[in-house]
């Protein structure tokens, strides 16, 4: 292969993956006795080789770790954290800290714009993949990360296995239930309270709230029909109160999607109930391969459901599900903090995916 050819490639490559990665699914669930549970699902065009990431209490981050020969921000962790990690670096991307706190990356290519690394900056510099480790390490509430972000500037960091910078924005929510979408945009930062308990991937979140306008008759009620001319129209089926609900893989449709099922789901009593509906919701927008795909001259891509993540925000329990195992797994963080003993601790995500036999 020639090296204008490899090049191409590359750019194909790195093109494909900003459509392909679009597909992650976010939500907040209340239960009856006050517990928040944020979940998601992580959408993309290859496996991102996720493992469970323990980073402990004390642990000293040096941030701008994709950027060789350069130093940024640097952290000594306040609180431990749990949750996955993605291309195999010590960086968390989707998890929650002993406070409860709680933050997920989504994609938001085309939209995500970050400051050029400088020399008067790069002290108090951070990648924008990097996010999780500082916000959780850091914080342990939505107040205290909108006073903390404001202290860093965050870059745009080269990722070998994306042939570029990592364009996200931010989900957060704590203990107390408040959650907020963060975004770096042309515009500069902008956060949001994230009213409707649903967020997804591009175009702004603000957009998305707008786009909700055009749904205003979703509803979870069965629709009596009408008469005309002194015929009646009944509806086919049960399920008419969501007749125009978008069931299309695109972010808007999911957004419009999830906001009607997490809005009017039925109470979840406790934490248990409360996770089962999450996982539940989220089966919804499971994505399976060859769904959605991009065709190149040599290879054919196919966006799929990596994963799905939900949180117990008020013991800081972490469960999550993988394309190659849908059972549930539960992680402690508080006994995997004291298994970690003082050290950052990497767990493969995946185990043996068995069927109950019955028989």
């Amino acid at each position: 292969m020639t090296l204008k050819k490899i090049i191409a490639s590359i750019v194909v490559f790195h093109l494909l993956f900003i459509q392909l990665a679009l597909g992650c699914t976010g939500i907040v669930i209340k239960t009856e006795n006050g517990v928040f549970i944020p979940a998601r699902t992580m959408e993309f065009g290859f496996d991102i080789r996720s493992n469970l990431i323990v980073i402990p209490k004390g642990t000293t981050i040096d941030f701008l770790s994709s950027i060789a020969d350069k130093n940024g921000y640097n952290l000594k962790t306040k609180y431990g954290i749990v949750g996955l990690n993605a291309v195999e670096k010590n960086i968390i991307i989707d998890g929650v800290n002993e406070q409860g706190l709680y933050l997920g990356g989504f994609y938001f290519a085309g939209f995500a714009s970050y400051q050029k690394l400088t020399p008067e900056n790069q002290s108090r510099a951070i990648s924008s993949e990097e996010m999780g480790n500082y916000i959780l390490g850091s914080f342990a509430t939505v107040d205290e990360v909108i006073e903390g972000v404001k202290n860093i500037t965050v870059v745009g960091s080269f990722i070998e296995d994306i042939q570029g910078e990592a364009p996200l924005h931010y989900a957060v929510t704590d203990r107390s239930g408040r959650s907020v979408v963060i975004e770096y945009t042309k515009e500069g930062l902008r956060i949001f309270e994230n009213t409707v308990s649903v967020v997804c991937n591009n175009p702004t979140y603000d957009w998305h709230l707008t786009n909700l306008k055009n749904y205003v008759n979703l509803a979870p009620d069965n629709s009596k029909g009408f008469e005309l001319n002194g015929e009646k129209y009944t509806p086919l089926s049960l399920g008419s109160g969501m007749l125009g609900l978008p069931g299309d893989y695109t972010s808007p449709s999911r957004f419009v999607r999830a906001t009607a099922f997490v809005n009017t789901a039925l109470p979840s009593n406790n934490v248990e109930e409360g996770i089962f509906r999450a996982f539940h919701i989220l089966n919804a927008f499971d994505i399976p391969k060859g769904a959605i795909r991009e065709k190149t001259p040599d290879e054919v891509f196919t966006d799929f459901t990596v994963w799905t993540s939900a949180v117990d925000t008020k013991n800081a329990v972490y469960y999550y599900k993988t394309y190659k195992n849908q059972a549930i797994k539960k992680v402690v963080l508080k006994d995997m903090l004291e298994k970690a003993g003082g050290k950052i601790l990497i767990i493969p995500s995946e185990t043996p995916r068995e069927y109950q036999d019955v028989n």
